[in-house]
């Protein structure tokens, strides 16, 4: 017999989710039917499947030890840069400006140099997350933006504060606003762009369409025309649906692809300017009224921006200090 204690960023779990996370060899027919033969129970008592584990829940595990093998967190992150630019910190979240040029999180070509895993480090050598005493839980970004595309980034702390944020987040709760720069002047100074969204999953390609067509999503993108010099037109853009490569894909469609982007560009497009990494950047998050219980109570209302976008200095000088025309800035 096991028994596992159920700790703080364990709670507000389905049983069969904790279960399937905290023993990854536990098989899914092994894991109901235990539970259906009363093997697994919560405080001694026979338990449900979805049951809601609170904190300080006991349980006991009567299945054979070769499925109870818990997994072995890959601790990647001692050895990362430590270089983190951090915007906002409590203790429940962090909102981190990541460098364009960055991962969020791993892939094929880089495993270890990721934000995730500098994140890590920093709540690792404060002394705020220990991979050795969490059982279903390791810190997590929120959201994720383009290695090559700089600025916000929400990560959570505690699985409250992941799980509060996640929804805030899929109920477009949060407004996202970017800075880019886009080739040529657009038609109009201020417009909501409308279109329908596919993606190649095969390419790592999106695209968007006028026209509805099978399979397709609505991607709803709003821009602002802040200033335009040289070819160039600099837009403060609020995306109103969170479509992949929504902006760059969204602007390339009519006309108007980001200067530096070579996947919904051209090399002859950008060949004047030299620039290889598109000029993106996510500038400002703003939250809504949270209630006083919430986990994110202490961002209720508040508007974040980031204090450096590098690619302004070099296009539009007028703008590199903040905040931007229009917007009022509540840090």
């Amino acid at each position: 017999m096991k028994e596992v204690t159920i700790g703080k960023n364990d709670a507000g779990q389905r049983l069969d989710k904790f279960l399937f996370k905290t023993f990854p060899d536990l098989p899914a027919s092994i894991l109901y039917k235990s539970i259906r033969l009363k093997r697994i129970k919560v405080g001694g008592k026979r338990a449900a499947i979805g049951q809601v584990l609170c904190e300080g829940d006991r349980l006991q595990l009567y299945v054979n030890d070769e499925f109870l093998g818990q997994a072995q967190k890959r601790e990647l992150f001692h050895a990362v840069p430590k270089a983190l630019e951090i915007v906002y910190e409590d203790q429940n979240l962090l909102l981190l400006d990541k460098p364009a040029g960055l991962l969020c999180h791993e892939d094929q070509r880089e495993r270890r140099d990721t934000l995730v895993n500098r994140m890590l480090c920093y709540l690792y050598e404060k002394g705020e997350y220990d991979p050795a005493a969490e059982q279903s839980f390791t810190p997590a970004l929120c959201n994720r933006i383009d290695r090559n595309t700089g600025g916000l980034v929400i990560a959570a702390k505690t699985a409250a504060a992941l799980r509060e944020m996640d929804e805030l987040l899929r109920s477009r709760g949060v407004e996202k606003q970017y800075l880019c720069i886009a080739l040529g002047r657009l038609p109009k100074e201020r417009d909501l762009l409308r279109g329908y969204h596919t993606k190649d999953e095969a390419k790592g390609l999106v695209k968007i369409t006028p026209a509805p067509r099978e399979g397709a999503r609505t991607a709803l993108t709003e821009y602002r025309v802040l200033d335009c010099k040289d070819g160039l037109s600099l837009l403060l853009v609020t995306l109103h649906t969170g479509r992949t490569h929504q902006i760059r894909a969204h602007l390339a469609a009519v006309g108007h692809p980001l200067l530096g982007d070579t996947k919904y560009g051209t090399a002859k497009q950008n060949e004047r300017y030299g620039e290889r990494r598109q000029m993106l950047c996510s500038f400002s998050l703003r939250f809504p009224d949270l209630p006083q219980h919430s986990a994110l109570h202490a961002l209720s209302g508040r508007r974040f921006q980031v204090g450096q976008v590098e690619f302004l200095s070099r296009y539009f000088t007028d703008y590199q200090n903040f905040p931007i025309r229009g917007t009022e800035d509540e840090c």
